[in-house]
């Protein structure tokens, strides 16, 4: 029997270490490639054979794809590869192209990116206008804009946020990277005539409800027209 000493025992470990460092790269790199979706990093944890840090993994794959034509790119929570950013003039994507969305239909997507979670009677009362229901419906069939919950008020009216795919759509990590105040002035997307009392707020994005929002049930789904009596989804 060969009695290997505890630096070469080491030695050996350190190296199946490594290799299977480099496995499970192999598989998160493997599982974000083959989905047209961004991919969570639960997901990758999931199917790695084995305990690792997903988010240093997936920083690192980051950082071998930062100069590369494909990027790496996070979206809150998960991961997808992405057209480098100076690179996507190149492609064509005229058939893929989201209509061009109105005034209206940007504002709302707007005070609801940075009001969330937001009721449809808030979002009137901040525009001053009332907001059809074709406004919110091509918000959600472009997949930004999702029903979040039910305000604990007179009515219990649905709560509105924005989706992951809003983040994906827009190049955001995550909602706090909307930009600010100063950045909207800099960008020339606020007039110079604007109350001196006028702010940006930091909108809230979790898939937590907040201390006033109730679960949406089966029940609320049927009753906005998204599920038909008896739990089967409309197309």
């Amino acid at each position: 029997m060969i009695d290997l000493s505890e630096d070469m025992r080491n030695e050996v470990a350190s190296r199946e270490d490594y290799q299977a460092e480099v496995e499970a790269e192999r598989i998160a790199e493997a599982l974000v490639f083959a989905s047209s979706q961004p991919v969570s990093e639960g997901f990758i944890a999931d199917r790695l054979p084995r305990h690792f840090n997903v988010r240093a993994i997936m920083l690192r794959l980051k950082e071998q794809y930062a100069p590369r034509g494909v990027n790496l790119v996070q979206v809150d929570d998960a991961w997808a590869f992405r057209t480098s950013a100076d690179l996507s003039f190149i492609i064509r994507r005229d058939e893929n192209e989201v209509k061009k969305l109105s005034r209206a239909a940007l504002e709302v997507l707007a005070i609801i990116a940075y009001h969330q979670p937001v009721t449809r009677a808030e979002i009137e009362d901040i525009r001053g206008v009332q907001t059809s229901r074709g406004t919110l419906d091509v918000l959600m069939e472009a997949g930004w804009v999702r029903f979040r919950g039910r305000r604990r008020t007179p009515g219990r009216p649905v709560t509105l946020g924005t989706t992951r795919d809003f983040l994906d759509h827009f190049g955001l990590e995550e909602i706090r990277d909307l930009p600010g105040l100063e950045e909207l002035k800099g960008a020339g997307l606020l007039s110079g005539r604007i109350p001196a009392n006028f702010n940006v707020p930091s909108p809230l994005m979790s898939d937590e409800l907040a201390e006033d929002e109730d679960p949406i049930t089966q029940l609320d789904l049927e009753e906005l027209g998204l599920l038909t009596p008896g739990g089967a989804s409309q197309d």
